[in-house]
């Protein structure tokens, strides 16, 4: 039996992670060891329920209505949801095809990862971070050699209307110069929908709450 561990699942989104309203499942787990990251009990805590696709398909079938009016549906973000392919794959095939699934990816996974569940998606947000390897190793923990390439192959394989990149702006660690930079680069992939923000101090101010406080905040499942 397919099951994920789940850190937290909140409703009636709208065109926060994608089109109309939507819900967001977060998965625990991640490649990435972010300095700044928001959801660190993704990572360090494993403060969660264990679900199986036909339970969380029941879970947030109650939305069905918002999501069929507004063109809306599921994505699924974390931690790093293409560490569970067969798990979308078969929520896919539980819930059909009426329902808009989105991937809120780093795509630092194998590449055979996202090709499996490539059929069951229909959005990418990317978060890139930056496209220069030194920042990002900085920043992550980790080299963004194999996240690149995947985004190459995804752009290749689904189009860029279907991908949305995030090109944060993060204190300490890049600069506008080198946002501009990583545009650049991404543009030259193909890619056209780019998301430019900065991490604000409000975010930098919740990185130093202490674990235990995020955790209790962050995980419940609604």
């Amino acid at each position: 039996m397919t099951e994920a561990p789940i850190i937290g699942i909140h409703r009636h989104r709208l065109t926060t992670d994608g089109e109309g309203v939507t819900t967001l499942v977060g998965f625990w787990g991640c490649p990435l060891t972010c300095k700044y990251c928001l959801n660190p009990q993704s990572w360090k805590i494993k403060k969660c329920q264990t679900f199986t696709p036909q339970h969380l398909c029941n879970n947030v079938s109650i939305d069905q209505l918002y999501f069929l009016a507004t063109g809306g549906g599921i994505t699924f973000g974390g931690g790093e949801p293409l560490l569970y392919p067969d798990f979308i794959n078969e929520f896919r095939s539980i819930c059909g095809d009426d329902w808009n699934i989105t991937l809120e990816t780093s795509l630092n996974v194998p590449l055979k990862n996202l090709q499996k569940v490539c059929p069951s998606v229909n959005n990418y947000i990317v978060d890139i971070k930056d496209t220069n390897d030194e920042i990002y190793k900085k920043y992550t923990g980790k080299s963004n050699v194999q996240a690149l390439e995947n985004l190459s192959w995804l752009v290749k394989e689904v189009g860029q209307e279907s991908i949305m990149v995030r090109v944060p702006l993060i204190p300490n660690y890049n600069t506008p110069e080198d946002i501009e930079k990583s545009i650049k680069l991404l543009e030259e992939k193909g890619l056209k929908k780019f998301d430019k923000f900065s991490y604000t101090i409000h975010n930098l101010d919740k990185k130093l709450k202490p674990q235990s406080e995020e955790a209790d905040n962050e995980t419940d499942v609604h």
